[in-house]
């Protein structure tokens, strides 16, 4: 089967948050270039993903000791838990050379030739967003990750000829926050798939703790711990907090940020206590005052919202849902008892249609939901 077939700084008189400029978005932002210097550059460096980094040193040690191009490898979860970075991180303990580009840039076949052909033997080849690789591409990458082989046309029509080109040994690193829309033949490529978790308060202060002395601000423990606890586990998250803060704090001239300032930060910010920012509570809100809480397809939710479906699944759904906060149901989005407890709303007896999982024709959500 084909490819093709399985496919400031402040919170101060801003403009309306968006889901492209929310400051809780994991998503990589223009302004969090300033990252680069806050990445560590080793293993040991690096906060967090424990398991991940250990199987990592394993598989890095053993491919120096071969001296042999690492396997291939898979990054996949949620965007801002550091997949760049680890591979960046990888290449620097492998001693090789790095290269990155995304799945969207390599439009055509040439564009990934031109690449690897120029790639010294061990290095790694990082391709973020890989799941958006055009299915031409995908398809000559499979020799050149199993043989280290591209296979290329020249020419067309009657005089078109394929050409096979020795390239040398390299590691590809994959990167993706969906892994579910990689095509099964790439996936199975890749011979160390890891999957990133989202980081616990602690690991988060540690990487605030950081990011704050190489900025040279000085941050209390509490200042550092109420930054991490409204993060939502995304270490860039919370280095993009912490630079709000370290705005907040010059303009109010305080040479320390303590916890009073972090809070008077984040909440000039409109991000709560639980890590929501005006965008989230809106759309908790809307589904409690306007459809009862839920059962509420997403279409009209987004027709209610003025935002696209996507946005609404996945900008704020997921995070909302893993708080316990929402719920997917077969008729649609439902407030949860803590989405209740969070609005300080009373708990309201769930719709009688909800309890019918099935219609009469067995057809789960019925022949007009757009819930589920």
């Amino acid at each position: 089967m084909s490819v093709a077939a399985e496919r400031d700084a402040q919170g101060f008189n801003q403009a309306p948050v968006t889901a492209e400029t929310r400051p809780v978005d994991g998503a990589f932002a223009p302004g969090d270039g300033v990252e680069t210097g806050i990445r560590p550059l080793t293993l040991a460096g690096f906060v967090g993903q424990r398991p991940v980094c250990e199987n990592l040193k394993v598989f890095i040690a053993a491919a120096r000791q071969r001296v042999e191009a690492l396997d291939h490898v898979l990054l996949h979860g949620p965007p801002g838990l550091g997949k760049t970075t680890l591979a960046q991180i990888i290449a620097h303990e492998l001693g090789v050379g790095f290269r990155a580009t995304s799945g969207p840039v390599l439009a055509r076949p040439g564009d990934l030739a031109a690449i690897l052909t120029n790639l010294q033997p061990q290095d790694v080849l990082f391709v973020d967003e890989i799941h958006r690789l055009p299915a031409p591409v995908e398809e000559i990458l499979y020799p050149a990750m199993e043989d280290f082989k591209l296979d290329l046309m020249i020419g067309e029509g009657p005089a078109a000829r394929s050409i096979r080109i020795d390239i040398p040994p390299f590691t590809l690193i994959g990167a993706t926050t969906r892994a579910g829309l990689i095509t099964r033949p790439l996936r199975e490529r890749f011979g160390i798939p890891l999957r990133l978790q989202f980081y616990s308060s602690e690991e988060l202060e540690r990487i605030v703790v950081r990011g704050a002395g190489i900025l040279g601000l000085e941050v209390a423990p509490g200042g550092a711990a109420e930054i991490a606890r409204r993060s939502r586990g995304t270490p860039r998250v919370a280095v993009r907090l912490l630079r709000r803060v370290r705005d907040f704090a010059a303009v109010a001239g305080r040479i320390e940020v303590d916890r009073a300032v972090a809070d008077a930060a984040l909440r000039r910010l409109e991000i709560d206590d639980g890590g929501l920012d005006a965008m989230d509570r809106r759309y908790l809100g809307c589904i409690a005052e306007h459809y009862g809480g839920g059962p509420v397809g997403v279409e009209t939710l987004a027709a209610a919202l003025a935002e696209q479906r996507d946005s609404l699944e996945d900008v704020i759904e997921p995070f909302l849902i893993q708080q316990g906060l929402l719920m997917r149901t077969p008729r649609g989005r439902m407030l949860a008892p803590g989405g209740y407890r969070h609005l300080g709303l009373p708990m309201r007896e769930p719709s009688a249609q909800l309890a019918i999982p099935f219609d009469d024709t067995g057809i789960e959500g019925g022949a007009d939901d757009d819930g589920a």
